[in-house]
């Protein structure tokens, strides 16, 4: 089998910022990377481990070159990174264009080629870009590209994640910059209306972001549960089915699956819906299509999304945006199949994992208030 190339495929991983802001350290880091690979995201395909903002000294060091928290990394970040690597991980770490990070620690504005030798020195396989305190006559387009050239420059591969928030209609040059993934939208929080209103929005987009550079709609808050030390992003947190509607989007939309929540802590329900490897599937599938969505006449609260797969599969998820339960249908002429053919789908339910049988004409299905469904369906002649 062909191996992936980066950006083939939206990037798995954890990322430190959405539980604990800048209350990390060392051992915090690799504990973290420890738990990633003994309870079992490594194997389905987490593979980044992301050090977002908070982990600089305030100020560069002589030479101008970055200086990591000597409080947070005594022994330096490299037995970090080493120890990331030595479990099979690869490894993240924040910067921003701007002069500034967002927390207020040294950027890389005029600095892309000096901090991007630095990085691949390190051994960094990943870097989120931010986009906070850049001069205001500076657009963010070019600084984007410079951090590109720059990285592309030390010979390592390293996955650009833009964090470009969705501004200066991004979407239709962030390609061009040779970034992997970007930034499509306001930040999340762990609660459902933050998470319903980034899909709404990215729901007029469903074209953008593809095998290259993916549209990335922010970190998962699955398993967050109303916890964690970050102001920007903890909330009263989410039900159950909030937090499998939140997970099926994101993987049925193509964007990266970013884990926030502390995986030590994480229940048996969370660890089960993160390690959903029907979900994971579609999210992965290496043709990386966009969906298209269709409309329940028998409920305006409720949408179809259904995107094709490699090898002839689809993905279907009916969500329901409403507070209480609704039936939701899909007919599959608005799939281009006719009433008339002999054409049925197969489905299998993504959620249960249980072969759900042939069906022909249409499929419905009782949804949850803020709940889903999801299946994989291939078609089945008889």
């Amino acid at each position: 089998m062909t191996q992936k190339r980066t950006g083939d495929v939206p990037p798995m991983g954890w990322n430190s910022w959405n539980t604990f802001y800048d209350k990390y350290d060392a051992g915090l880091i690799m504990e973290m990377a420890d738990t990633m690979v003994e309870r079992g995201y490594l194997d389905c395909g987490y593979q980044y481990l992301v050090l977002d903002d908070c982990w600089l000294e305030m100020e560069r060091d002589a030479q101008g070159k970055l200086v990591p928290s000597r409080e947070k990394f005594p022994e330096g970040i490299g037995p970090v990174i080493d120890h990331v690597h030595r479990k099979g991980l690869k490894f993240g770490i924040y910067e921003c264009c701007g002069v500034r990070t967002c927390a207020g620690y040294p950027g890389s504005f005029e600095h892309e080629m000096s901090d991007a030798a630095t990085f691949a020195s390190w051994g960094v396989d990943y870097l989120k870009y931010d986009n906070c305190h850049r001069p205001s006559s500076q657009g963010s387009e070019l600084l984007y590209r410079r951090m590109s050239f720059a990285l592309r420059s030390t010979g390592r591969d390293i996955l650009l994640a833009a964090c470009q928030w969705g501004t200066e209609e991004v979407g239709t040059w962030i390609r061009s910059t040779g970034a992997h993934t970007y930034r499509s939208t306001i930040d999340i929080r762990d609660r459902w209306d933050s998470i319903s209103s980034i899909t709404k929005e990215r729901l007029d987009h469903l074209s953008d972001g593809g095998p290259g550079c993916f549209n990335d709609m922010d970190m998962l808050v699955v398993g967050m549960n109303g916890s964690g030390s970050n102001p920007e992003t903890s909330a009263e947190g989410c039900t159950p089915d909030e937090y499998q509607t939140h997970f099926a989007l994101w993987a049925m939309l193509n964007s990266p699956l970013m884990i926030g929540c502390d995986l030590r802590k994480a229940d048996e329900g969370t660890r089960a819906l993160l390690q959903n490897r029907d979900l994971i599937a579609i999210n992965q599938d290496r043709e990386g299509r966009t969906c298209y969505k269709l409309t329940c006449t028998c409920s305006p609260t409720a949408f179809t999304l259904v995107r094709p797969l490699s090898g002839g599969d689809y993905a279907v998820g009916i969500f329901n945006f409403g507070e209480k339960p609704c039936m939701a249908g899909l007919p599959f002429w608005d799939m281009g199949i006719s009433a008339a053919s002999a054409e049925g789908l197969h489905f299998h339910d993504c959620l249960t994992h249980q072969d759900m049988g042939v069906y022909k004409e249409s499929f419905s299905a009782q949804i949850p208030g803020h709940g889903c469904r999801v299946y994989r369906v291939g078609a089945f002649t008889r």
